[in-house]
């Protein structure tokens, strides 16, 4: 049985004992192993492993296949996972994985650095395979653009990592927007005040020196479609989130969590300004110590006013206290005309914490809705994957514009310049080198390719 006609009959089976059931979940385990979801994880350490054995644990799924470009972290994961993934073959380089056993795999998870999420979502997506994809999505602003294209062209279900987005936090933003609750939103401030493992570095002023690499690396597949440099610790494992080229910083790490609502039910899109307010310890290589960047939003229809929102990331640089407001050292306050709101990140809930309708407002709350589809982000994605919830509440095309606002953040961050964007366009139109940055550098030789799928 080919894995489209396995699909379709785990649809099936799936959907008719829906109709049979007033549990909240379906009655999984009646579902025989080979009518389950065929997966692989790839990238199996650190967060990684954390979202790939959520889904090897669920009772949608068998384990087929676990790869990492360091094969004893897929053999430890193996063996944290005893015996679910006892007959997964293990692999260093997903595109041989792909190569091998891609009519078998039905969906994927890619925990891996930031600048490897783009290649292996392409290809995956290609061969019509579903595709979890841990925050931030890709790299670079065109990587979202390409990937929110394949999503639509090759009809697989597409999940980001940003797991708030399934919960009743979502929920209870939306329902808010729509009841009228949250209107007129004129400002947000958002921050991420906690250290950064680059932090310690000091001033970088050249890439590090070549250290000795981890028995069995795989390392030409580590570096994907960027500069392949000589192995450092201060690469992998974790500390690539600080380079310009492999990583996204602190808004790719955070963004997604904080403002994912926010962009989502206010109906932002993309900025038309991205100004550099402030910018603490800059560097040409690493991402800054700290940085205060503001997106200028413009007005979106009724009740959607011009707004501005700020970040603010560093360990000291924390947004203003206005009317004795307090912020948590990573989270949000929304600005309206009648009222203020303080939240945190992930699946935190709102507040209100301050306005002249305050008191008026928090008398006529509505509800929580009930939700269409799961509120866990790995369980959506996979009844999505395997038709039973309708959608992906995190679908790429959700996804994608969010994270390209962080990557114009992240440009001017790098920089240390105001940018104006054309929202039609979609290019910066004051500044070369930022404008050519929304591309990135040319993909490393032989890696071309996956820019050319859709």
């Amino acid at each position: 049985m080919n894995h489209l006609n396995r699909r379709e009959l785990l649809k099936n089976s799936l959907a008719a004992s829906a109709v049979v059931t007033t549990l909240p979940s379906l009655a999984l385990g009646n579902v025989a192993s080979n009518d389950k979801l065929n997966l692989a994880v790839i990238g199996c350490a650190n967060r990684g492993g954390a979202i790939g054995a959520e889904a090897v644990n669920h009772k949608l799924t068998q384990c087929v296949a676990l790869c990492d470009v360091v094969p004893s972290r897929a053999e430890g994961f193996k063996s944290r996972m005893k015996d679910q993934c006892d007959e997964a073959e293990i692999f260093d380089d997903f595109r041989v994985m792909f190569e091998k056993l891609g009519d078998k795999i039905d969906a994927c998870t890619i925990g891996v650095p930031d600048h490897a999420h783009f290649p292996i979502a392409m290809l995956a997506m290609s061969m019509g395979i579903h595709v979890f994809v841990e925050k931030p999505l890709a790299h670079t602003f065109e990587e979202c653009e390409l990937l929110m294209a394949a999503e639509k062209k090759f009809g697989v279900q597409c999940q980001m990592g940003n797991q708030g987005h399934s919960s009743n936090q979502r929920l209870q933003f939306q329902s808010w927007v729509e009841n009228g609750i949250i209107k007129n939103v004129r400002r947000v401030d958002a921050c991420m005040n906690k250290g950064r493992r680059w932090h310690p570095w000091g001033d970088v002023t050249s890439y590090p020196a070549k250290e000795k690499m981890p028995q069995g690396m795989n390392w030409e597949v580590w570096a994907g479609t960027a500069p392949q440099r000589p192995y450092s610790s201060k690469y992998d494992p974790g500390n690539w989130r600080g380079w310009y080229e492999y990583g996204n910083g602190a808004f790719g790490d955070w963004g997604p969590h904080t403002l994912d609502t926010v962009h989502r039910f206010l109906d932002l899109g993309l900025p038309h300004t991205v100004r550099a307010e402030k910018i603490i310890k800059p560097n040409p290589l690493i991402f800054p110590h700290g940085t205060t960047i503001a997106f200028d939003f413009a007005e979106r229809g009724p009740d959607l006013p011009a707004m501005t929102v700020n970040w603010y990331d560093g360990v000291k640089n924390r947004p203003p206290m206005d009317d004795g407001v307090k912020i948590p050292a990573c989270g949000k306050a929304i600005y309206s005309d009648d009222i203020t709101l303080v939240g945190g990140t992930h699946s935190g809930m709102l507040k209100i914490a301050g306005g002249t309708k305050q008191a008026e407002t928090e008398s006529k709350l509505p509800a929580l809705p009930e939700s269409k589809t799961s509120t866990n982000h790995m369980d959506n994605f996979l009844k999505a994957a395997a038709g039973v919830d309708p959608y992906c509440n995190s679908s790429f095309a959700i996804s994608g514009p969010l994270t390209q606002v962080f990557m114009l953040g992240c440009i001017a961050q790098r920089l240390g310049e105001d940018l104006t964007f054309d929202t039609v366009t979609r290019q910066i139109t004051n500044n070369e080198r930022a404008n050519a940055l929304l591309k990135g550098p040319a993909p490393r030789k032989g890696w071309e390719s996956y820019y050319k799928m859709v």
